[in-house]
């Protein structure tokens, strides 16, 4: 592929893979959530992989000590890391903030009703920066939806926040018996 084709946002794709191979998503900062996963000793991880997001699915599907569950939609995944609780592992969700707009009523009806500690790491689309004008309406809705759920929720913008705020995400996740969300920032996520 030719610098002036990865310069071109409009440049097709012959497929998918190509398309998630020349994505600009953070190495650095996916190994960093990665392993503070690890160091959570989260052994599921329930995703319905997305473009900021596919680094870290790509290593957690290449961890031997983690599962990979990859849902059709996020919902489910609500489901699955509900299961995963209640059988004794601690799971964790990766999702675009369109998924969790799409999972209410699974965290409600089931993570809240329940008191699932449900981690919830959501790729923070729409925010400032975002240059794809169909995520800008999620990006509006995505921190009011959260306080009127009053799901706690922190930003994390920079890379030495990223293992401190995972593993306070756990310990709030689990004190609470409650959904917790860390919203994962473009400048975080992104090497444009």
């Amino acid at each position: 592929m030719s610098g002036q084709d990865t310069a071109n946002p409009s440049r097709l794709y012959r497929n998918k893979r190509e398309c998630l191979l020349t994505m600009p998503a953070s190495a650095t900062n996916a190994q960093r959530i990665h392993r503070a996963l690890r160091a959570c000793s989260v052994r599921l991880v329930a995703t319905l992989p997305e473009t900021w997001l596919v680094e870290v699915v790509r290593l957690c599907e290449q961890d031997p000590a983690m599962l990979l569950v990859c849902v059709a939609k996020e919902e489910e995944a609500v489901g699955i890391a509900a299961g995963a609780h209640l059988a004794g592992e601690r799971a964790a969700l990766l999702m675009q903030n369109h998924g969790l707009l799409q999972s209410v009523n699974g965290i409600v009806s089931l993570a809240q009703l329940y008191r699932i500690p449900l981690v919830m790491l959501v790729s923070y689309r729409g925010s400032f920066g975002e240059r794809d004008p169909w995520h800008a309406a999620g990006g509006r809705a995505t921190e009011p939806v959260l306080r009127a759920l009053s799901i706690p929720y922190e930003l994390v913008e920079g890379p030495e926040e990223i293992e401190p705020r995972i593993a306070a995400t756990f310990a709030l996740a689990e004190s609470s018996q409650a959904p917790v969300a860390l919203l994962l920032t473009r400048g975080l996520m992104w090497e444009d």
